[in-house]
């Protein structure tokens, strides 16, 4: 027997799922993105290139101490301990990272020796 049944509609696609989805991965982008400026650090650089006069002046900065010149010191001793040691505010000092220091603690010295008036700073490995 032939069945003369009336064709079926063909039914428009559901946009629910697919709008679902979409708000998914704007939430999830919105989640996993970073919001807001990189900062740059505020240190003064020495210009490269320029040549080193008097007697030196290297700071050594560990994660829980300080050497200036090899001889262990405070850090709120630091700015009158480079006193004798400069001729100028202008003369470079010279920042290097030992044993593990984070950048955090090369930061807040450097800011201590910013806030001394000393401006030519240089930071080596």
């Amino acid at each position: 027997m032939i069945s003369l049944a009336q064709p079926r509609k063909s039914r428009r696609p559901s946009l629910t799922p697919m709008i679902d989805v979409v708000f998914l991965l704007l939430v999830f982008f919105m989640l996993a993105s970073r919001f807001g400026m990189d900062q740059v650090l505020p240190l003064p650089l020495a210009g490269g290139g320029g040549t080193y006069d008097g007697p030196p002046r290297l700071i050594d900065i560990a994660p829980q101490g300080l050497r200036l010149n090899g001889s262990e010191i405070a850090e709120a001793a630091l700015p009158d301990a480079l006193a004798p040691l400069m001729t100028t505010p202008s003369d470079v000092l010279i920042l290097r990272g030992r044993d593990g220091a984070d950048v955090q603690r090369i930061v807040s010295v450097a800011d201590i020796l910013t806030a001394a008036g000393f401006r030519s700073i240089v930071l080596v490995e």
